[in-house]
């Protein structure tokens, strides 16, 4: 193929005396950021979605896009059911990879660990926080499984619409049985930084000990061939 579109990296990477002294503190400074920049330009849309790669029962690798909405130094957390997909396999292997990407800025975030589900009261507390159409969702959509057509999706979101009527109260849709969210334990958080010639930046803090996303005595700092 010779038509391919090739585009010089020209981020100003990161290196060893600009990165922070915890993962956290350097994952909170790169997602701020990004933050920052969609809300004064339109190259960064979603500064938190987030890739989740997980596997299923015979080893066979799955990724998608979620949005993260849990971020502190016990690691990144997102949302779903957990009849998905997702949630299936990870109830039966843990292990999971995601990455915060942000093409423009040349920056990316990958994180790799274990699935944790999260506590039923910040469950609950997030769901009632969400739009009521998005709740509403919730309860209309079997995530993953099949579906005959548009109609019988928007039949199912009528269904419960009617059933659970927008009272403008967080409590007016209840949270589903099935509806909850996990956290990443990580064991490796790496940090890419996109230079020029491909000679990208990959800073990786490898986890040593027990210990939070910002507790330094818990992990070791290298450098990855990019």
């Amino acid at each position: 193929m010779n038509d391919v579109t090739r585009i010089d990296y020209t981020g100003t990477g990161l290196s060893e005396d600009e990165v922070a002294a915890t993962p956290w503190l350097q994952a909170q400074r790169w997602v701020n950021e990004a933050v920052e920049r969609s809300t004064a330009q339109v190259d960064v849309p979603e500064p938190h979605a987030l890739s989740v790669a997980t596997v299923d029962a015979d080893g066979v690798p799955n990724v998608r896009t979620v949005l993260m909405r849990f971020f502190d130094d016990r690691g990144p957390g997102f949302l779903t059911n957990t009849l998905s997909a997702k949630g299936i396999e990870l109830a039966g292997n843990p292990s999971i990879a995601a990455s915060l990407t942000w093409p423009s800025m040349y920056r990316a975030i990958r994180f790799r660990g274990r699935a944790v589900m999260l506590h039923r009261d910040e469950v609950t507390e997030y769901f009632g926080s969400r739009p009521w159409g998005s709740r509403i969702s919730a309860w209309a959509s079997r995530q993953s499984e099949p579906a005959t057509s548009r109609a019988e999706l928007e039949t199912a979101y009528a269904r419960c619409a009617a059933q659970w009527p927008d009272k403008g109260r967080p409590d007016d849709v209840p949270v589903p049985d099935f509806w909850g969210g996990y956290r990443i334990n990580c064991d490796e958080v790496e940090f890419w930084g996109g230079r020029s010639n491909r000679l990208h930046d990959r800073l990786v803090f490898t986890r040593v000990a027990d210990g939070s996303l910002d507790e330094a005595t818990a992990w070791t700092l290298g450098r990855r061939q990019p």
